[in-house]
């Protein structure tokens, strides 16, 4: 069994990658961020580091998916199908010129094509994609404390958390390498109250359920 997990910036992925891989004794595939040495650059200068943050962000994601694909039983806290739409977004916004994204996009196809060959399984099992509002992303965000993330230190995240939350829908409605299923972060919080967390590990044991009966 892989499992993805998709949302956005403090949807709660990690904590669900960490609770779902101990539920299903899997292996958790996390995010470099703390130690990804663009992050901070990219939130100081984001026209100048977009593109280079981006390739280093796809480069780390296709080799998690490479070795995920190889694994049969692990949960990834985001994946390379997800890419996309960060940078996509980041073009939109003036932060990356026609030919970066031109390149990019090239790249990220040629990775695509390859992962069929990268190991026996070629696609995931199961996309669970995490919805929260704005303001539950904020909350979590201020919660674990990242300076560079923070809007009072800088503006204009607003309007790159806003713009960001706001193409979900579209990428999760567009998203056909597995099935898939949605959790409400506001309603049901697994991180901190475990009645939520029961009742979502409940959810995606069902949906598992569903697949394995297909």
């Amino acid at each position: 069994m892989m499992i993805v997990l998709s949302g956005t910036i403090g949807a709660g992925k990690s904590s669900l990658a960490t609770i779902l891989a101990e539920h299903l004794g899997t292996e958790p595939f996390y995010e470099q961020v703390d130690n990804n040495p663009v992050l901070p650059l990219f939130y100081k200068d984001p026209k100048q580091y977009a593109f280079l943050l981006q390739i280093y962000f796809l480069n780390k994601r296709f080799d998690a998916i490479k070795k995920a694909l190889g694994n049969d039983n692990n949960v990834l806290d985001r994946s390379i199908y997800e890419d996309s739409l960060f940078f996509h977004m980041n073009a939109d916004m003036g932060r990356a010129t026609q030919e970066e994204v031109k390149v990019y996009d090239e790249l990220l196809n040629n990775m695509m094509q390859e992962l069929p060959y990268a190991a026996e399984k070629k696609a995931p099992d199961l996309l669970i994609q995490i919805d929260v509002s704005y303001d539950k992303m904020l909350e979590r965000i201020q919660k674990r404390g990242r300076d560079y993330e923070q809007i009072d230190q800088d503006p204009s995240l607003v309007e790159y958390y806003k713009n960001l939350l706001s193409r979900y829908d579209d990428w999760y409605d567009n998203y056909n390498h597995s099935p898939k299923m949605r959790i409400d972060g506001d309603k049901l919080d697994f991180v901190e109250d475990e009645a939520d967390r029961q009742t979502v590990l409940k959810m995606i044991d069902d949906e598992i359920k569903k697949r394995d009966a297909k």
